[in-house]
């Protein structure tokens, strides 16, 4: 629940402010980016500390070395926080963190369908709607920064078609 707060919070957040005046927090998407890092900062500590035994609990028996697996999704959530708010890497990261949730989904309903003791925000169903909320989130922002990344190509491709038809007509002359 924790994960689901911390988005909506900081998401919230992040739209007030872009309200009273930062124009780049105005949007969405901006304010998705953050409350998605801030999530999966949150979700990727938690991997180390804190909550380590119960998500190596959560991996499948069918999968090998869980305290590996654990690791290594903590390390890629944290380089994905990280990366949401660069950018450069933004886009990546969005899709990356996106596939991450779908790939990791199984495991969810695993320890849903588990038989151990879960607080009614870990039964399956409000388990899968948190989930969807967050591939919904992801998928937001992966889509506004591929929208982001191809419309500063443009001019880019363009001036480089420009420059070909240029020589072209030159070597044609």
């Amino acid at each position: 629940m924790e994960p689901l707060l911390t988005l909506l919070a900081v998401t919230a957040l992040l739209l007030l402010i872009g309200a009273l005046g930062v124009r780049g927090l105005r949007r969405l998407p901006a304010a998705l980016r953050g409350g998605l890092s801030a999530m999966f900062l949150l979700t990727g500590v938690s991997h180390f500390a804190g909550m380590r035994a119960e998500m190596i609990g959560m991996v499948p028996d069918t999968l090998p070395a869980p305290e590996l697996i654990v690791t290594l999704t903590g390390i890629a959530e944290l380089a994905g926080a990280i990366g949401l708010l660069i950018p450069r890497l933004s886009l990546i990261a969005a899709a990356a963190l996106t596939l991450l949730l779908v790939v990791m989904f199984p495991a969810n309903v695993s320890y849903a369908l588990s038989g151990a003791p879960l607080p009614w925000y870990d039964q399956l169903l409000w388990r899968t709607l948190m989930q969807a909320v967050y591939i919904a989130a992801g998928v937001v922002v992966t889509l506004e920064r591929y929208h982001a990344w191809r419309a500063s190509r443009r001019p880019q491709r363009a001036a480089a078609v420009g420059h070909a038809d240029g020589a072209r007509s030159e070597a044609v002359s």
